[in-house]
């Protein structure tokens, strides 16, 4: 993928994502869509350490089926993942994509929302962990597909790229989260793609 400030090519971009679809997801003229918090809410950041983490995921919709992954816990994800040292948003949100879907070539476009998590930290004693994720309207430029590169634990869950509707992504997560509320990250995929679906509607 490469980010929106070098785009040089986007014939065919209009059949991946139609203009009507482009701007109905956009109708808010590049304001952020949404901005939530979950988890704790007040924090005194004098008396409890946090520790901070920075994720990019993203939106990636197609023939009215958005790109999710696919794991075998049963739930949807967007692909994504954390922000490495010294790597720009679309840096990180390029080789997270690549690496989880095997897509290599789109655009990285508009900045779509943001969502934080706080909860406290299960490998840091009386600290609280906060994930801070920005999610972008990507397209994708052609359907080259190579090998995902996985991480070990992904690999485990046996992490598979799949299209699929917005509302069987949410159904699919929401069967999940009833059998284990403790699958947190569920919860913020599924409040994004809930905003998404209104958006959409």
């Amino acid at each position: 993928m490469e980010d929106n400030s070098g785009r040089s090519n986007q014939s065919g971009s209009s059949k991946i994502i139609s203009t009507k679809r482009r701007i109905s997801l956009l109708q808010n003229g590049g304001v952020i869509i949404f901005n939530e918090m979950l988890g704790i809410q007040e924090i005194d950041d004098k008396k409890v350490r946090i520790n901070n983490r920075e994720a990019v995921r993203a939106v990636i919709i197609q023939n009215n089926k958005i790109l999710m992954v696919h794991s075998n816990l049963g739930d949807f994800k967007f692909p994504g993942g954390g922000v490495e040292k010294n790597e720009s948003h679309a840096e990180g949100l390029m080789r997270e994509v690549a690496e989880e879907t095997g897509y290599l070539n789109g655009l990285v476009g508009d900045k779509m929302g943001v969502v934080i998590e706080r909860h406290l930290d299960d490998y840091d004693k009386d600290a609280v962990f906060q994930m801070t994720s920005h999610y972008y309207l990507c397209e994708l430029t052609d359907e080259k597909v190579v090998v995902q590169q996985l991480d070990d634990y992904e690999s485990e869950q046996e992490y598979t790229p799949k299209w699929v509707k917005l509302e069987d992504a949410i159904k699919q997560n929401q069967t999940i989260l009833n059998q284990c509320e403790q699958n947190v990250w569920i919860h913020r995929e599924n409040f994004v793609l809930t905003e998404l679906k209104k958006i959409m509607s």
